[in-house]
């Protein structure tokens, strides 16, 4: 209620405009905006009139919840002055509150956490929201006498009529945001806020698992304490110093369960909090564009407390304490017991801007050495030699995971008011290795470049790029590895470029970009780009990287129109194109698309594309042989999403794609969103996936008659793959500060490998299918899918030396991933959380799918249940 004589006083911003539907015109319905400040906080009062205000959309919501269908008032503020960088605080009727941080003038960061207030009220004139915001949250440079002038902007979001309007005009198509803010001025004697905050963490768990027959190290019931805090330190009102003390992450959900036959590393994204916040402050080689490779990923933050890089094998195995003359006949690992992460000991974070403009932001952690307890066996030999002596069975540990240092530092500077910036990155991954892990993990990994990005023509244009360097070093056989690994493949044969030098102690590489981009304009847009990375470049260390030896093109145009016409309320037609060659000259990426979307009066959605891949070569295919050719191929997909104003929202997407081999790829996808009432959502995206692919890889086996492929035999199968996933999302808001979150990500994924063959030669995609009665076919192969299969490549049983093996590969996954969460806001800052986790998974070895077989049996397949309770303490001097 803003009746306290101090609002009446305060000075009234109106004439608030619109940025959608209507461009620049009139809001719909008056808001009026108030600002009032103290020696702690900032104060805004709004009141946000409304006709019809048994219309007002307010449904609750946890906190920071997208995607809900509310009205909204946003309140933004630019403490730098910067018109890059800017917080944001938003609360819908219902009092749920979302923090924002806004950064490079149009991004955002949604995982920005700030401790604030807010209070709203619905009455016969519409609705009220009253603002308590603590300096402490705001990051802003010294102040001179006059006062400070910040960059403010309050825009309320009217849900029923899709509209935002704002008290400083933001342009539909400007492609900008916090530059376009109005200033607060004023703002003066504000003492200094309070410099330190600290969260302290009290968590308990209790880990229910399946029974494992035999496994000494198995437990039904393992419970465990820990306690551990987050702190922040106001270094001045512009520079934070945040860290983390054995951080505990028993609330973030758990990640997807995925089906991966390349050999290509999974992307996930990171939940952890710590990590989560922020993570903008160390993006790097982003260049503004529509359209681009994604071929490197400078910090990924999961590489902090990852799971354990070196598996126990026979070779921890130690043959100690046995009689006198015993010879060791067998060394078995029986059981082990690795930790699932790695340990974070510490992390700490600094950053902020100082008032020259520089931007700083520097992380560091260490994560501790882990070992694996594991059950040994070791036999001996027989008296005489013969099998068949004694077995010693004992637990013995061994490291699975060296001591190692993190550290990523960023700087940024702007100049020409915001308009133009240059910066810098630094990355160094050391780490503190045993005689166990020099074979194979890297010594230290260091990365480093510049980028800048200059926009003109009232942010219109933007020239932007960035040019980076890595270098690798550590034992001779690691550097190796790093050689041949999927991202490069030295060791391919008819890469007359590239070769595995196994003498090497280091390994260095470049990547650069540049881009040249329309980033706003009434209706044309688009983006050209330029990608090259060497193929000595590597980020896995601290970064995510799945190619080397690239050079890239990639183009885009767009024509969109916003204004509201007969039929549409806004549409957009599209074109782009890809083309990549390796550093060798080949063409080994092509592909050029177009598509549209369009929203119609009624609010619903609909959107097409097509696209066409010309012929290319894969240098990945055959994991480190030769060159094969793609098939050209071609594809579409398309969408409609019905009126989001509903209590449900039903969306069906369906994507259809397929090549010349035969090939195909066909997705059928459906959304339904559900809001039986205000406080609860339901969102169920059932979608049914069939591939059939004609190259999938199984095995090299050398072969020096067939100089066709570089004297080794590329064996490929045909793969039938049918996979059902049907995530359930529950939420149930009983306040803004009381809710229950439950997921369940139910997955069955059918796989069939058949039509067993090997490549004829390079740079085609000809195949030669094994078996003698076959049309074309060469050899035998015998044995079944359940048994696996014996191939003789000439047939001749005088020969049978070359003959191979394939063991059964078809296989069924059945997986369950299950989270909920009831999380309590009990104070500012402060929460407890209640915890479920459930998996389950199961492998059996069959490939065809059946549905009403293997759906129920998710839930039965053996179960891992983790409880967790947590604590946190918010604690601000």
């Amino acid at each position: 209620m803003l009746d306290e004589p101090a609002w009446q006083r305060a000075e009234v911003g109106r004439d608030f405009r619109q940025s959608w539907p209507v461009d620049k015109a009139p809001a719909s319905e008056p808001t009026e905006v108030r600002v009032l400040y103290d020696d702690e906080a900032l104060y805004v009062g709004v009141r946000l009139f409304d006709s019809h205000p048994d219309s007002i959309a307010a449904q609750l919501a946890r906190r920071d919840a997208t995607g809900i269908y509310s009205d909204w008032l946003h309140v933004v503020i630019d403490g730098y002055h910067d018109r890059r960088t800017a917080f944001r605080f938003s609360v819908n009727p219902k009092g749920v509150q979302k923090d924002v941080r806004h950064y490079d003038d149009v991004n955002e960061d949604l995982n920005w956490d700030a401790v604030w207030q807010v209070a709203t009220k619905v009455d016969s004139l519409g609705w009220v929201a009253e603002y308590r915001i603590p300096f402490s949250q705001i990051r802003f440079n010294k102040c001179p006498a006059e006062g400070c002038v910040w960059g403010l902007n309050v825009q309320r979001d009217l849900a029923r009529r899709a509209e935002r309007s704002g008290w400083s005009y933001v342009p539909q198509n400007a492609g900008a945001y916090v530059s376009r803010m109005g200033d607060l001025a004023g703002v003066a004697d504000v003492p200094r806020p309070g410099r330190l905050e600290v969260l302290p963490y009290l968590s308990s768990t209790l880990t229910r698992d399946t029974v494992q027959a035999g496994n000494p190290f198995y437990r039904r019931n393992d419970a465990g304490v820990s306690a551990g805090a987050d702190f922040k330190y106001a270094l001045t009102p512009a520079l934070t110093l945040n860290g983390t003390i054995n951080p505990d992450f028993g609330q973030v959900e758990l990640d997807p369960a995925v089906v991966n036959l390349t050999q290509f590393e999974s992307f996930f994204d990171e939940k952890r909090p710590f990590f989560v916040e922020g993570a903008d402050l160390f993006r790097f080689g982003d260049t503004r564009t529509y359209n681009n490779f994604g071929w490197g990923q400078f910090f990924y933050s999961r590489r902090i407390g990852r799971a354990p890089q070196r598996a126990v094998g026979s070779g921890d195995v130690v043959a100690d304490g046995l009689p006198d003359g015993a010879k060791v006949a067998e060394r078995n690992v029986l059981f082990a017991d690795p930790p699932l992460t790695t340990t974070i000991l510490g992390a700490t974070k600094l950053s902020g801007k100082t008032a020259g403009g520089w931007s700083v932001a520097v992380l560091d952690a260490v994560t501790a050495r882990e070992t694996s307890r594991f059950q040994q066996e070791v036999v001996t030999d027989a008296a005489g030699g013969s099998a068949g002596g004694a077995r010693y069975v004992s637990e013995r540990e061994a490291p699975v995971e060296p001591l190692t240092n993190y550290l990523v530092a960023r700087t940024r500077k702007d100049l020409n008011g915001g308009r133009s910036v240059v910066g810098a990155l630094v990355t160094g991954v050391n780490r503190r290795l045993d005689d166990v892990f020099v074979p194979t993990l890297r010594a230290n990994a260091y990365s480093g470049g510049v980028d800048f990005d200059h926009t003109w023509g009232n942010r219109t244009w933007s020239l932007s790029g960035f040019a980076a360097a890595s270098r690798l070093a550590g034992d001779s056989a690691a550097i190796v590895r790093a050689q041949r690994s999927s991202a490069r493949y030295f060791q391919r044969p008819d890469a007359g470029y590239l070769g595995v030098d196994s003498s090497r102690r280091s390994l260095d590489g470049y990547s650069a970009a540049l881009g040249l981009t329309k980033i706003s304009g009434d209706h044309w847009i688009g983006s050209l780009l330029y990608q090259t990375v060497s193929p000595g470049f590597e980020l896995n260390d601290v970064g995510f990287q799945q190619s080397a030896d690239r050079h890239g093109a990639s183009t885009y145009l767009e024509y969109h129109e916003t204004r509201l016409g007969k039929h549409l309320r806004n549409w957009t037609v599209y074109g782009f194109s890809n083309h990549a060659y390796d550093y060798g000259g080949d063409d080994i990426f092509q592909a050029v698309a177009a598509g549209g979307n369009a929203q119609l009066l009624n609010f619903w959605s609909v959107n097409a594309r097509v696209r066409f891949d010309p012929q290319y070569y894969n240098d990945r295919r055959t994991r480190g042989g030769v060159l094969m050719l793609s098939p050209r191929g071609w594809s579409a997909q398309g969408g409609v999403t019905s009126d989001p104003r509903r209590p449900l929202v039903v969306g069906v997407n369906a994507f259809s794609r397929q090549d010349s081999s035969r090939a195909y790829d066909r997705t059928l996808g459906l959304s339904l969103d559900a809001r039986p009432t205000s406080f609860v959502r339901v969102l169920f995206e059932p979608s049914l996936n069939r591939y059939f692919v004609t190259s999938q890889w199984v095995a090299a086996v050398r072969a020096p008659e067939m100089t066709a492929t570089g004297g080794r035999r590329e064996v490929f199968s045909d793969v039938n793959t049918t996979e059902l996933a049907f995530p359930l999302r529950v939420n149930w808001t009983f306040t803004p500060r009381l809710s229950l979150e439950a997921v369940a990500q139910p997955l069955v994924s059918a796989n069939r490998f058949s039509n067993f063959k090997q490549l004829r030669a390079a740079r085609t995609y000809d195949f030669q299918r094994f078996g003698a009665g076959v049309a074309g076919g060469v050899g035998t192969i015998a044995g079944s899918a359940a048994a696996g299969y014996t191939v003789d490549p000439d047939g001749d049983p005088a020969t049978a030396a070359d003959a191979f093996t394939i063991p059964a590969l078809d296989f069924t996954q059945r997986s369950l991933r299950g989270n909920a969460v009831l999380r309590w806001e009990y104070r500012p800052g402060s929460a407890l959380f209640f915890v479920w986790q459930q998996t389950r998974d199961g492998f059996p070895a069959y490939g065809d799918f059946d549905a009403r077989r293997d759906v129920g049996a998710v839930f039965r397949e053996k179960e891992r249940n983790v409880f967790v309770v947590k604590g946190t303490w918010w604690v601000a001097r």
